[in-house]
């Protein structure tokens, strides 16, 4: 009689026993699918990577490693980049607003008619800079370039000029010599550029050393 009253509760055992085995292999037949699936994904992607791979080589032909030349890849700084674009536009719209109309006539100073200087600048700057008190620093040299180009040269070289500290510089026009009536066809040009930039406050016609009536000696700004 206890033996039969026992079996209800070991039979209860065992259905709890038979589910949870049943449970457990449903979660391994699941993992097991899981293992599969992303075992199929993988060989697929081995498999595309290898076509591309193929179809790469076959577009480029036999490649072969350059040989090693024991040189170092050294990562240096690179330089701040500058606005090219934009000092060019500046340059443009400067040397456009520099006219060949002014009449140079009433800017060069009247006792030689081939100097100038700003108002204020004292007298004897334009002696001083005829003799040679400072030395020339830098050229410019305009032989053979059409006006609208010599103007832009003049505008960026005066520019940079002063961006680098240079107080005076020469820059060359010409004589004239291989222009029809041998006449220099850039002189008063230049010297109309050069009075009307804020870089320059003085220049004169170099002396005969310096390059004679084919050359202006030019003072710029501090």
């Amino acid at each position: 009689m206890k033996a039969a009253a026992r079996q209800p509760e070991s039979l209860k055992s065992f259905e709890s026993l038979a589910q949870a085995l049943k449970a457990r292999a449903k979660a391994e037949r699941a993992e097991a699918e899981r293992r599969a699936r992303e075992a199929a994904a993988e060989r697929a992607r081995q498999q595309a990577l290898e076509r591309e791979r193929q179809a790469f080589a076959l577009a480029v032909g036999p490649v072969h490693a350059l040989p090693d030349t024991g040189r170092a890849l050294v990562d240096r700084p690179r330089p701040a980049p500058e606005p090219r674009q934009r000092e060019a536009d500046e340059r443009a719209a400067l040397a456009e607003s520099l006219s060949d109309e002014v009449d140079i006539e009433s800017l060069l100073l009247t006792d030689d008619g081939l100097s100038y200087r700003r108002p204020e600048i004292a007298p004897d700057v334009v002696s001083r800079l005829r003799r040679g008190q400072w030395s020339i620093q830098a050229q410019l040299d305009l032989h053979g370039l059409r006006r609208e180009e010599a103007r832009e040269r003049t505008v960026s070289f005066l520019r940079e000029a002063r961006r680098r500290g240079q107080r005076c510089v020469r820059v060359v026009h010409g004589k004239g010599n291989g222009s029809p009536g041998r006449q220099p066809v850039l002189k008063a040009k230049v010297q109309r550029w050069l009075a009307q930039s804020s870089e320059v406050v003085a220049f004169t016609q170099a002396s005969g050393p310096q390059g004679g009536a084919g050359a202006l000696i030019v003072l710029l700004a501090g």
